[in-house]
């Protein structure tokens, strides 16, 4: 069966550049991954759950702050396909999050593998602005598509205040 995750493409304005928030997963697989691994801050939508409710739920889930957003807030930026086939939908909305004030939930794993010992790691280690010519280095290649997408709606403009 087919996964679909839910997520935000948070952005901002610093002077002229458009910047956007993304997150790197936890965890041990993760920890020395770093181009092509960044993300939205997404998750998987619950049978029956309205992904755009779902979208905003793991923005506070992985951020430990969902920023006083609405469903109203949200603009749709459609849906990418992963390698591996899970399908990501996403939304946009302008926000500021400072990335020191990253809390997210944990997730249990056993570690090291067969050693019986169960360890809790963060979901997301890490949470970064980025411009958009680096953000399309970090973040998962199918996610690129919605940097793109970003880039051409009318939400920005260099040069505005």
């Amino acid at each position: 069966m087919a996964v679909t995750s839910a997520g935000i493409l948070l952005h901002r304005t610093v002077g002229d550049e458009l910047e956007v928030l993304l997150v790197h997963p936890g965890g041990p697989f993760w920890a020395k991954k770093d181009l092509g691994a960044w993300s939205v801050p997404k998750g998987e939508v619950d049978e029956g759950e309205d992904p755009r409710a779902c979208a905003l739920r793991e923005l506070e889930e992985e951020l430990g702050s969902g920023l006083g957003l609405a469903a109203d807030d949200l603009t749709e930026l459609g849906s990418v396909r992963q390698k591996g086939g899970k399908t990501v939908l996403c939304w946009v909305a302008e926000g500021d999050f400072d990335p020191a004030g990253l809390r997210s939930n944990t997730f249990a794993l056993e570690w090291p593998p067969r050693s019986g010992k169960e360890r809790e790691f963060p979901e997301v280690d890490r949470a970064e602005w980025f411009g958009l010519d680096a953000a399309r280095e970090k973040i998962n290649p199918a996610q690129a598509d919605f940097l793109d997408r970003l880039a051409q709606r009318d939400l920005y403009s260099p040069g505005d205040d």
